[in-house]
């Protein structure tokens, strides 16, 4: 493999590889670069017990070719991690896409060098690739947050993270755990360690919602049906808000009778997974109407848990629901009946230190023998911000995000000649699909990367102001809705000490989305600057 190609990649989950594929099949040079030592992504080190998809299997999957489409079978609705990470070792063996791959390598740099407009991708080891455009897939979660605690460092037992876990789980029978974090990942793997440990307590800094996940097998019957309906289970979320097949309730809960709004709710709750957010049209913009789908959510809540105290620190104070990606979890609300299991509440005794065996608070000191971290990442841009591309004029990523992310359509950064984001901030990214979200941008560059071959561009770049204008759609788009007003989502980068506060997903819907990246396209790439000097 040249260490000078047409194209590299950076990453090897969804974006990613499809990304090499597409460039691949194109008929251009790729190398492609990961730090892990296989492909998966993100769902190659979320490999902690219970990690599994919110969004339902046969939607969360490659929709660009039908005979890979028909040749996996998933065994469930919502598919766990290991099952997600076999599917896309299989989508590498079928397209023979590791062997564009250099797996095992950490990208610490990149330099676009204007005398011959390519990038320069510096590895941690010094080895340097070259190409003529860079398309960066380094996911929205995938850089690891580590808190800074006082004496984390001294801690003797034994330290996990849910977003680095390790290969062969660990044995906790018999051990106290102490579980930091309650976001997405603390609330899947909680009830799994509290049925291990001799003891599990769970320190809570900010309480989410979750609802509980009715997955089951799908069926041979139902598995026969999903293939059928393929095509148009495709169709409808091809343009669709959130890149699935599922729609909201027909009418606003404000408008309503409270009969039917409790009928739409029940039947959402027992669906169970992110959709209950989008149980009526106005809920994610109407407080009134976001009022009734919490004070449901808190009702079940409350039956759920035993203990009143309890069920009360479980209950979201901060955030209308929905406004911070709702969790999906398998029984994490009744973990907390059991005698093994306490929570701890930080917003009434915070965290002072952990010491060589306990974590210690303002009000007590908790002996552990095994830590784990369910901290999150340095959401939507600390990947990125991480490698800190230097453009022609010296520009630097962090500078030029130093108030926030400047993109254009998502997708490319002024300054950045020849750079591409892929499910980064300023797309739709984390409120969408995923996967369906990752082919629509992939496909989108790598139209315009063959266009500008073809016409001898050298460097595309998008014009300041057009990505200016862009970036206050993003925000006017975020101001009609109630999202803003989670103050401590990582939406907003508040789990991040001193990141700037700004709202990086575009909340204007998917299917809205794609219609404007369209439109750009159809426009002879308007807003872009095309040189072929």
């Amino acid at each position: 493999m040249s260490n000078e190609t047409d194209v590299i990649v950076i990453g090897a989950g969804f974006a990613g590889l499809y990304a090499v594929h597409r460039a691949a099949s194109a008929g251009l040079s790729v190398t492609a670069l990961e730090a892990a030592p296989d492909v998966g992504g993100t769902w190659y080190w979320n490999r902690y017990p219970g990690a599994r998809c919110d969004v339902e299997s046969v939607d969360y999957s490659y929709s660009f070719d039908d005979a890979l489409q028909g040749s996996w079978t998933w065994s469930e609705r919502f598919a766990a991690q290991p099952e997600i990470l076999a599917y896309l070792g299989h989508v590498a063996d079928r397209f023979e896409l590791r062997r564009h791959y250099r797996f095992g390598v950490d990208v610490v740099a990149a330099a676009f060098t204007q005398a011959d407009g390519r990038w320069q991708v510096r590895t941690a080891t010094g080895e340097t690739f070259t190409a003529q455009f860079l398309l960066c897939a380094t996911g929205c979660l995938s850089a690891l947050n580590r808190p800074n605690i006082p004496g984390v460092d001294d801690f003797a037992g034994e330290v996990y993270f849910t977003a680095a876990w390790p290969r062969e789980d660990p044995e906790l029978r018999g051990k106290r755990v102490g579980l930091i974090g309650t976001g997405s990942s603390g609330i899947q793997v909680a009830p799994i360690l509290a049925g291990q440990a001799e003891q599990l307590v769970v320190f809570q800094r900010s309480a989410n919602y979750t609802i509980p996940m009715p997955n089951r097998p799908w069926s041979p019957t139902e598995q026969v049906q999903i293939q059928e309906e393929y095509p148009e289970r495709r169709r409808a979320s091809a343009y669709a808000s959130a890149g699935t097949p599922h729609g909201t309730y027909h009418k606003n809960a404000v408008d309503a009778d409270p009969q039917e709004r409790l009928d739409a709710l029940w039947k959402r709750w027992r669906e169970g997974g992110v959709l209950f957010a989008k149980t009526f049209p106005d809920q994610s913009s109407n407080l009134a109407a976001n009022d009734i789908a919490r004070e449901f959510a808190e009702e079940r809540i409350r039956d759920i848990v035993t203990d009143p105290v309890v069920a009360a620190d479980l209950i979201p104070d901060d955030h209308p629901i929905g406004t911070k990606r709702i969790c999906t979890d398998a029984g994490y609300y009744a973990t907390f009946n059991r005698d093994n299991v306490r929570l701890v509440n930080l917003r009434r005794e915070p965290i002072e230190a952990i010491t060589a065996d306990a974590v210690r608070t303002t009000e007590a000191s908790y002996p552990c023998d095994v830590l784990v971290f369910a901290t999150g990442f340095d959401a939507m841009t600390g990947a990125l911000n991480r490698i800190d591309p230097t453009g022609p004029r010296g520009e630097r990523l962090h500078d030029i995000w130093a108030d926030g992310p400047v993109t254009f359509l998502g997708l490319m950064v002024p300054g950045l000649p020849n750079l591409f984001t892929i499910s980064g901030p300023g797309a739709p990214s984390v409120l969408a699909n995923m996967v369906l979200h990752a082919e629509v941008q992939v496909d989108w560059v790598m139209d315009l990367v063959l266009t500008a071959r073809r016409r001898g561009v050298r460097e595309i770049e998008p014009r300041r102001d057009a990505a200016q204008s862009w970036t206050a759609a993003v925000a006017t788009a975020a101001a009609k809705t109630l999202f803003p007003k989670a103050a401590s989502s990582w939406y907003l980068g508040a789990n991040i000490e001193g990141k700037k506060r700004v709202f990086m997903p575009y909340t204007g819907g998917f299917g809205t989305y794609r219609r404007h990246c369209d439109d750009v396209a159809r426009e002879d790439y308007a807003g872009l600057v095309l040189t072929t000097r």
